[in-house]
């Protein structure tokens, strides 16, 4: 059975949607825009989706009707109920759907491949039919065994510290090339053996690509995992003749694909070695402790409302710590109270600041910072040399000198705040015993004009606020 090329009109369908899903990317690439962009998103998936459901006969309408009721209320259900905060595993659980969609495609395919039109003359399945479904189960299985374990680590269900197995890379070496040989012969002979050994294999090979990747590079595993859903998607559209999902998935791969290059060149690490084993792998073995006893001054809620209100400028640093305590809304109020008394207050956005890309962005926005108060790294570290105070609430790694200074640190080379430039630093964390997730001490603590507020940081911003209006 061969397939038949769609006709005109469906292909127009197609391209539209198409164009509303590069739409959709230009208004996710700013927060100011981002509502737009999901808009143009939606419109674009629903062309795609009626022009399949008119063109195909997949199913009876009622049954695709109540599958697309079931899928679609569970979505706006967790999507009503997931808090903010949360953001990054409720990412990483969608990502193993689509994972797990291009594996039931793929095996579906190769159960009935008549049903999908890609069975030859011979009565086999076309050559290039197999490299796809090869391709796309591949991609496909390791996206989801690879985003569950990004799932439990983010929901605290899994240690977030990397687990290193012994020859971990000769491993993962031997899994791949066994996967890629396999896909290969399976040009040539279409034994179910071969199929799903490869799938078995991807599964295994997801799991140990995340596994050893430490907290800190969770930023990067959110991203390459979304370019990988993509590729998956991509595949199966070749093997469904989906124009749609082709371009779809191509989209969504590339600008993962990017995303991850820009996140790694913004930690100056390469791709490879993030996915080999992330940076601090090794120091987050050591247990996560500060390794010194140095002297460091402890503030309070007075303390930083009095040196904040005698302040012309103020630069919010805000990280992890911020989400979890979900202190982002206190925090937006202390920053009104302050400019409401005339002080310039900014906030400081580091590229790998939380548990996926914008993290910190999208927590902001919930608490309606204004988007012209928001700086990336980039266009705000010059200006904490002439900062009175630096705000720091939840970040560690992201402000850590020995980045600049230690060559021996598991952080070297990744560009970081200035933020002991400040004239002031108010370091926001829960106790001195906890380094970040690279699991490195911070000079910044022990600093002569550092005070740390040592306390649950919504709390703090709340005790703050207190102060500043009294």
């Amino acid at each position: 059975m061969e397939h038949t090329a769609p006709p005109a009109w469906v292909m127009l369908a197609y391209l539209i949607s198409g164009v509303f899903f590069i739409l959709a990317l230009r208004g996710l690439s700013s927060p100011a825009t981002s509502q737009r962009g999901n808009r143009f998103g939606m419109a674009g998936m629903l062309i795609a989706v009626v022009t399949t459901l008119v063109t195909h006969e997949v199913a009876s309408l009622p049954e695709i009707l109540g599958a697309i009721a079931i899928g679609g209320g569970i979505g706006w259900v967790t999507a009503r109920r997931i808090a903010m905060t949360d953001m990054p595993q409720l990412v990483a659980a969608f990502h193993s759907l689509v994972g797990l969609a291009a594996v039931l495609v793929a095996a579906a395919a190769f159960l009935n491949p008549a049903a999908f039109g890609i069975v030859g003359a011979d009565g086999l399945i076309n050559p290039v039919s197999r490299i796809e479904m090869g391709l796309g189960i591949a991609i496909g299985a390791i996206t989801f065994s690879g985003s569950v374990i990004a799932f439990l680590k983010l929901a605290g269900k899994m240690s977030g510290a990397p687990i290193l197995l012994p020859l971990r890379h000769v491993i993962n070496l031997g899994t791949l090339a066994a996967i890629l040989g396999l896909i290969g012969y399976f040009t040539v002979d279409q034994s179910p053996w071969i199929f799903w050994t490869v799938t078995a294999l991807a599964f295994l090979i997801g799991f140990l690509l995340i596994i050893p990747i430490g907290g800190a590079d969770m930023p990067v595993v959110v991203s390459m995992l979304n370019s990988y859903s993509g590729w998956a998607a991509a595949a199966m559209g070749f093997t469904l003749h989906n124009t749609a999902m082709i371009i779809t998935g191509a989209l969504v791969g590339s600008s993962g694909a990017i995303l991850s290059y820009i996140m790694c060149k913004a930690m100056n690490r390469s791709f490879i070695s993030v996915i080999a084993g992330g940076f601090g792998a090794e120091a987050a073995v050591s247990g996560g402790e500060a390794k010194e006893q140095r002297p460091w001054k402890r503030g309070s809620a007075e303390d930083a409302a009095y040196m904040m209100q005698q302040a012309e400028s103020v630069i919010i640093v805000p990280g992890y710590g911020m989400a979890v305590a979900q202190a982002q809304h206190a925090l937006r109020e202390m920053a009104d109270v302050l400019k409401k008394q005339g002080v310039s207050v900014k906030y400081a956005i580091h590229p790998v600041a939380g548990r996926m890309p914008g993290h910190m962005n999208v927590l902001l926005a919930e608490a309606s910072v204004p988007y012209d108060e928001v700086f990336e790294l980039e266009d705000i570290n010059s200006e904490f040399a002439q900062a009175d105070v630096a705000f720091i609430i939840g970040a560690n790694d992201v402000v850590n000198p020995a980045a600049k200074t230690d060559k021996t640190s598991p952080i070297y080379g990744m560009p970081v705040f200035d933020v002991d430039k400040a004239k002031t630093v108010f370091f926001v964390k829960r106790s001195m015993g906890g380094v970040g997730y690279a699991g490195v001490d911070n000079d910044v603590f022990y600093m002569d004009q550092t005070m740390m507020l040592l306390a649950d940081a919504k709390k703090m911003c709340e005790d703050i606020v207190k102060a500043l209006q009294h």
